[in-house]
């Protein structure tokens, strides 16, 4: 008989991702909060890799490492959850922009054009991680340098891949999406339960 958990650790700062999965009722412990630094995965992506291969890369790597914790800790062990995001144009991969004038620069060569948006997730347990991918194109209006210069000075693009959050302000450049919303959020609702759901875990 399959093992049931009613709660998973998070390996995952991010408040978007939080508040998707209290969305859907999953239990979560913020495992980076009490890890104070000890989980650390090199996010340099390999010369010419894949946007989604990174992206799938790094959410392994982040499962793995915060399960490897768990065990060195002996914690008590739950599935662990992990995520990673990357907004992607003609294969160049969009991180998280240093300064206003780098998110500035990101948004210049966003604007009016379609760019993809990879959200990989993976979940571990003591055996094995799996992982699930979602992949969505988002089309931006044309910018004006005077909309992307009052967006950046919100702050809001500083701490998010390509520099803008679609759930913000930035709401008002999507001219059209094709994909998963909350994927472009950081956390694909319907990939994310179908794999917890693998490892039996269920929402409340």
């Amino acid at each position: 008989m399959s093992t049931i958990y009613n709660s998973i650790y998070l390996a995952s700062r991010s408040p978007r991702r939080k508040e998707l999965l209290q969305r859907i009722g999953i239990r979560f412990h913020d495992l980076l909060e009490s890890a104070d630094g000890a989980i650390q995965v090199d996010e340099t992506p390999a010369t010419s890799e894949d946007p989604a291969e990174y992206v799938m890369r790094l959410a392994r790597a982040k499962a793995g490492a915060a399960m490897h914790f768990l065990q060195t800790r002996s914690l008590p062990v739950c599935p662990v959850l992990a995520a990673d995001t990357t907004v992607a144009l003609g294969g160049h991969i969009f991180g998280k922009p240093d300064t206003a004038r780098h998110a500035a620069a990101f948004l210049a060569e966003l604007s009016g054009r379609t760019h993809s948006v990879f959200t990989a997730v993976a979940v571990a347990s003591e055996s094995r991680i799996e992982t699930e991918l979602s992949a969505s194109a988002v089309e931006f209006r044309q910018l004006s340098d005077m909309d992307i210069q009052r967006y950046v000075a919100t702050g809001e693009p500083l701490d998010k891949a390509g520099a803008y959050a679609i759930q913000g302000e930035a709401a008002a450049f999507v001219r059209a999406l094709n994909g998963s919303y909350s994927g472009i959020m950081g956390l694909p609702v319907f990939q994310t339960l179908a794999l917890l759901r693998r490892f039996g875990v269920t929402p409340m």
